[in-house]
């Protein structure tokens, strides 16, 4: 990749992909997870609250429909000429009767304006036949399938109480991209035993995958999670990226093992701060952006400097 571009970024993707402005809009479709029914667990990831997840407008009560006109109207105001992409986020949005997601799915590209969805689920609840489907889908919309990898170790996916395996993650993955179908992955920095050389080498091992998109993250204990509870008995096991300039050289190093061609959809989470324990930066999204860029030129960095094949 040449330096000046220093990464992929998502506003660059769908610039290739769309001829105007699009923006995502999340839903919540109401939606659970096989470690949240008991089917493989209870009481979920364990640092997990999806109220971290969902803007005022998404509110299991109100219909696909509802929710996109609502988002729709929150970002009209800005761009008038918008076009969205229907994110289904919240929980695990391949987990429901085949016939009820193909209902919800269908419902969300009714909507005026809404050019493509985007999926976010879980490796290990993607059957084939819904698979299938979303093959067909592809064909007519634009799609893009996000898994919850959040870690290659099998390790420490079992200590979050994830309730699936990395070689999972690998099926799922090579699976969809073998569909011809986006498919991206989403990790949390800074999970409790992983060291950065553990994380950086983490990169190397997604590049091997065909994933298109990346989201990275960093850990954030939330109130009322089990992890929190963890935290307050065990603060020494946990390495919070309470030091942003620390946070932002950890991204650089991953990015430099990323292989260029990938695109990196976001570099942190931002929960609500009334949730928040830490790390609790008081920085927008797009401030920590501009500072991961200013520091890539001080380190004549770039995606993939460091990637081998």
């Amino acid at each position: 990749m040449p330096q000046h571009l220093l990464y992929n970024d998502f506003t660059g993707f769908l610039k290739k992909h769309f001829p105007f402005k699009v923006q995502k809009i999340s839903l919540n479709a109401g939606f659970t997870c096989p470690n949240r029914d008991g089917s493989k667990g209870k009481g979920g990831c364990t640092y997990c609250n999806n109220q971290t997840f969902n803007p005022d407008y998404c509110k299991t009560e109100k219909t696909i429909t509802q929710q996109l006109e609502e988002g729709k109207v929150f970002f009209a105001r800005k761009y008038p000429e918008m076009k969205y992409l229907a994110y289904f986020q919240a929980y695990t949005n391949t987990y429901e009767n085949i016939e009820n997601l193909k209902k919800k799915y269908e419902e969300a590209l009714s909507v005026p304006d809404v050019v493509g969805l985007v999926i976010g689920t879980r490796p290990d609840c993607m059957p084939d036949n819904l698979l299938d489907y979303l093959e067909q889908l592809n064909k007519r919309t634009f799609l893009l399938v996000e898994y919850g990898v959040e870690s290659t170790s099998n390790e420490t996916l079992q200590r979050i109480n994830r309730g699936h395996s990395y070689e999972e993650s690998i099926e799922a993955i090579r699976k969809t991209a073998d569909k011809g179908i986006l498919t991206g992955a989403h990790v949390i920095l800074g999970l409790p035993g992983e060291s950065k050389e553990t994380i950086v080498k983490q990169a190397q091992e997604l590049s091997d995958l065909p994933i298109s998109t990346i989201k990275l993250h960093q850990l954030q204990l939330i109130k009322g999670t089990r992890m929190a509870h963890e935290y307050d008995i065990d603060p020494q096991s946990f390495h919070l990226y309470h030091n942003i300039d620390e946070y932002i050289d950890l991204v650089i190093d991953y990015t430099e093992h990323l292989r260029s061609d990938i695109v990196v959809e976001r570099f942190i989470s931002q929960s609500p701060r009334h949730l928040l324990i830490a790390p609790d930066w008081g920085l927008k999204n797009f401030e920590i952006t501009a500072r991961i860029q200013k520091r890539m030129k001080e380190r004549d960095s770039y995606q993939g400097k460091k990637y081998k094949l």
